[in-house]
């Protein structure tokens, strides 16, 4: 039996609900024991927060942080 898709199970595939990146992401590195990549990614975000926030009216108390 060949682990190909025949066409009806890629459109049964295509109208089905697929997964958030996050839930992916986390499935990733629960299924391949990569938890050091979660901090990782948290810092990721909170750098690209700041760089958010840093352009908007809230800049001046951002800067006072450091």
């Amino acid at each position: 039996m060949s682990d190909l898709l025949g066409p009806e199970e890629l459109v049964a595939a295509a109208h089905g609900r697929r997964p958030s990146f996050l839930s992916e992401l986390w499935a990733f590195s629960r299924t391949h024991k990569r938890y050091w990549l979660v901090p990782m990614l948290l810092v990721l975000l909170a750098l690209a927060a700041l760089v958010f926030v840093g352009g908007s009216g809230v800049a001046p108390f951002v800067y006072t942080l450091f």
